[in-house]
């Protein structure tokens, strides 16, 4: 029997595994909180919710692990909240900083035939605008390939943006006003020890000085 879940259910099991991604451990409770943006007792009692419904396992002074379900119903909120944002870049021709905040709206639609005839209509993406993966209906990942951080690249290397590291408008705003977008290929100049910032060629036409907070979350291949 398929789970009825909540939004608010929904929302965290996809925070955790974006978590259990970055930190390849179990979630810290208070990581769940700060990413959930709410107290740290709320969380606690969402966990027991979802380890009830057999989606995690807590383990006190540890933290939480998505079961084998919780892991898949994550993917699948994933693979819908990655297809939303192609369509409405794609077909409605909205700008990549706009369509986050519509897609976790979507992404809580439960027809599993709407979304795979959405990826139907879109040919089966396998990366979203912001150059994200997105699951196939099985839940399988494209093939991942060998990615850094612009922020590793030496003098003189050129990297291709591949996607981007994260989903903020105002960063997504910042990257489009300079030009930077997923293809793009970027030379670095120079790199300078004080501040860590990095001077780099876009697309072998104009130049700018980057932080490192920018570099670091732009990945490239």
């Amino acid at each position: 029997m398929a789970l009825n879940l909540s939004q608010s259910e929904e929302n965290y099991l996809k925070s955790i595994y974006r978590l259990s991604e970055i930190e390849n451990v179990p979630v810290a409770t208070n990581s769940i909180a700060e990413d959930v943006d709410t107290k740290a007792s709320s969380v606690t009692e969402m966990i027991k919710r979802l380890a009830k419904k057999e989606l995690l396992t807590y383990e006190k002074y540890k933290g939480s692990i998505l079961t084998r379900s919780g892991i898949s119903h994550a993917i699948n909120i994933i693979r819908k909240h990655r297809l939303w944002e192609t369509f409405l870049v794609d077909k409605l021709k909205f700008s990549w900083d706009e369509v986050h905040e519509i897609a976790e709206q979507l992404e809580h639609i439960q027809s599993s035939k709407l979304t795979n005839r959405l990826s139907e209509f879109l040919d089966h993406p396998d990366y979203d605008p912001h150059g994200d993966p997105i699951p196939n209906e099985k839940g399988e990942f494209p093939k991942s390939i060998q990615t850094s951080k612009l922020f590793e690249l030496q003098e003189g290397e050129t990297g291709t943006v591949h996607h981007i590291g994260i989903d903020s408008p105002s960063f997504l705003k910042f990257l489009t006003k300079h030009a930077i977008q997923i293809g793009s290929a970027i030379t670095c100049i120079a790199k300078y020890d004080f501040d860590q910032s990095m001077y780099v060629k876009i697309d072998g036409e104009f130049e700018m000085s980057l932080s490192k907070k920018v570099s670091k979350n732009i990945i490239v291949k």
